[in-house]
Parts: C-alpha cells; structure tokens; sequence
C-alpha cells in the first residue's frame, strides 16, 4: 500500500479540461470541492470548502472527457504531488495536486456511468 494515498469525495467545480499531450497520451485537469459541515461558535451551522488540483491521465482522463462534468460528484484515490514553477518577475511559485489512480461517479448515474482504475 502507498503511503501517499488521498481519498476524496466531492463535486467537480469545472468541466475537466483534456488535452492530447502526445500519441495515445490523454490528461485530463479539474478541481474539486470537498465540504465540511460543523457548528461555529455562535451554535450556527457552517460549511468550510476546500478545493482541490486534480490530475488524471489516459484511460481516466478519457472516461472524465467522457461523463465527468461541473457538478458531477466523485469518489477519488490518488496521490499528492507537488511542483513548483518560476513565473515571469522570477518568483516561485508551489502547486499541489491529486494524481488521480481511481475514480468513481457517485449520484445519479448516466446511462453509460463508468468506474476507471489507473
């Protein structure tokens, strides 16, 4: 078992961007939203939302072209990987993401739902 392994359930906040990178390589770009209900301090319900870089690459990037749209909720499994780039004015800048290794639509299915394994 990994020991880098992030479990997710969430809503898609965009439709997956997918591009063709080279022959038969597919990666597909979304984020998604986790949310967590709790009682603030004044005895209110509130809700924290976190957003999440996701990854996904070939037969996964291809079923999220393919079913996968803003608002769809997901179970994923994946990995965190974190990179950093240097913007033109020569800052660094850090980006974590999910690679994405499993994914699973939940809610209501499409005809054709579909589950896709790394």
């Amino acid at each position: 078992m990994s020991t880098n392994l992030v479990i997710l359930v969430g809503n898609v906040g965009n439709d997956p961007e997918v591009k063709d990178i080279s022959q038969g390589t597919k990666v597909a770009n979304f984020s998604l939203a986790t949310s967590e209900t709790f009682t603030n301090k004044s005895g209110e319900k509130s809700t924290s939302t976190e957003w999440h870089k996701c990854v996904a690459w070939n037969s996964i990037a291809s079923v999220c072209e393919k079913y996968v749209k803003k608002g769809t909720q997901l179970f994923i499994q994946g990995k965190l990987k974190t990179r950093s780039y240097d913007d033109q004015g020569g800052v660094k800048h850090y980006v974590t993401e999910i690679f994405v290794t499993s994914l699973s639509l939940l809610g209501r299915k499409p005809e054709d739902s579909h589950q896709a394994t790394e």
